[in-house]
């Protein structure tokens, strides 16, 4: 009978075929979970990550927040004004305003809170994002990005609000 730590495949050895193996390597320490595929380590997709606003060099975590939260309150808006229960009624783009910005101070929220609860470095990955944000790595960084996405996310919001107001979409 073979033990257990016979049956264990080494570290180096892979179970699948030899061609996955070619293409489909550990990005570092492989129980991680973060796999260097062609997709997720080539160059268009390091240059996509380092254009958002998460990985962007050289933004406070304020002017971040911003940016996110902008682009969150456009996006939020509009499910909620033209596909929930009031999109029938002559204040449904009210209500999608009120219900987007509820939805706003909740992630504020959570942010916030996850900024107090002391949250680890992040780590570099050797796929996608090589390089994050060092501000993010302490809790006042997080709290100053909770205050960029609230002001982003209710500006976004609003300025939905009025485009689909005067539009008349």
């Amino acid at each position: 009978m073979t033990s257990s730590r016979e049956r264990v495949i080494p570290t180096g050895a892979s179970s699948g075929p030899p061609r996955s193996q070619a293409v489909i390597k550990p990005a570092g320490r492989p129980e991680n979970g973060n796999l260097a595929t062609p997709i997720n380590s080539s160059g268009f997709t390091e240059r996509f990550f380092s254009i958002l606003p998460a990985y962007r060099q050289g933004l406070s975590p304020v002017r971040r927040g911003l940016e996110v939260g902008l682009m969150h309150g456009l996006i939020v808006y509009v499910p909620f004004a033209k596909l929930g229960p009031l999109r029938d009624t002559a204040n449904a783009n009210l209500a999608g305003l009120l219900s987007a910005v509820g939805l706003t101070v909740i992630l504020t929220t959570a942010i916030y809170l996850y900024g107090l609860s002391n949250p680890p470095k992040p780590t570099a990955l050797q796929t996608a994002a090589p390089n994050p944000p060092a501000e993010l790595s302490k809790g006042q960084g997080w709290q100053q990005y909770a205050q960029g996405f609230l002001v982003g996310s209710l500006i976004g919001a609003a300025i939905a609000y009025l485009i689909v107001n005067v539009t008349g979409f």
